[in-house]
């Protein structure tokens, strides 16, 4: 088992596990996405064992005058094949640390109304439901 940053060369690695939460996304708009988010650091993170990518996260330390300076989790999926064995956990406890690293304050995420299962998973983690997140499409 190990945890790591997927480098550019793993996007189709990455993609096979993150289509699984975000299906609206083809490959070619993820690549395109991955290299225009550089610029803010964002960072993949993995859960390998024996060479399989069983979860994936993407994250971003990033500062703002209400969170401070917190690692924003962007994306966080464990393979349909590998759920309920703990690696979202697994995955979570080592974010938690890679943000003490970053000199964070907290973690923040953002999650969907559909997703009862994730909310309840991230309130038994210690998340705290803290705003609504609105959005206005142009």
């Amino acid at each position: 088992m190990q945890i790591r940053e997927l480098d550019l060369k793993e996007l189709e690695t990455a993609y096979d596990v993150l289509v699984q939460l975000r299906n609206e996304l083809s490959y070619q708009e993820f690549e395109d996405l991955i290299y225009d988010m550089r610029h803010m650091e964002y960072k993949m993170i993995g859960i390998f064992d024996k060479g399989k990518l069983l979860t994936y996260a993407g994250v971003a330390v990033q500062t703002n005058l209400y969170h401070k300076r917190h690692l924003y989790v962007f994306d966080l999926v464990t393979d349909v094949h590998f759920r309920g064995q703990g690696y979202g956990v697994m995955m979570l406890d080592y974010l938690l640390d890679y943000a003490k690293m970053g000199m964070c304050t907290s973690m923040v995420l953002s999650s969907g109304f559909a997703r009862e299962d994730a909310h309840r998973f991230y309130e038994k983690d210690g998340f705290v439901k803290k705003s609504f997140v609105f959005v206005k499409t142009l």
